[in-house]
């Protein structure tokens, strides 16, 4: 677990603040999630093939290098990495 102290010279509270920028923050990486997942979807219906199988065969050099292929396993990572991301903002809690 990770301690976070912020103090600021306004009077103003802080927290709101910090809350309203986390919680935006939240709602960009699920539009990220939520676009990335059509992404994929578009790939998987193109390809008539899932992610997971995709990639098990890519990683097994049972696919040629192709542009698309590059992408959707560019699409694949960025997905784990905002899904990641948006774990860690959603686990975040205030100290009283």
């Amino acid at each position: 677990m990770t301690d976070l102290r912020l103090v600021s010279t306004r009077e103003h509270q802080l927290r709101p603040l910090v809350e309203a920028a986390l919680a935006n923050e939240l709602r960009l990486m699920e539009a990220g999630i939520h676009r990335t997942e059509q992404r994929l979807l578009e790939f998987e219906q193109k390809y008539h093939l899932g992610t997971q199988d995709f990639i098990a065969r890519y990683e097994n050099d049972k696919m040629e290098e192709t542009m698309d292929f590059d992408e959707w396993i560019g699409e694949f990572r960025l997905l784990a990495r905002l899904r990641e991301k948006a774990d860690t903002l959603k686990d975040i809690r205030f100290a009283s």
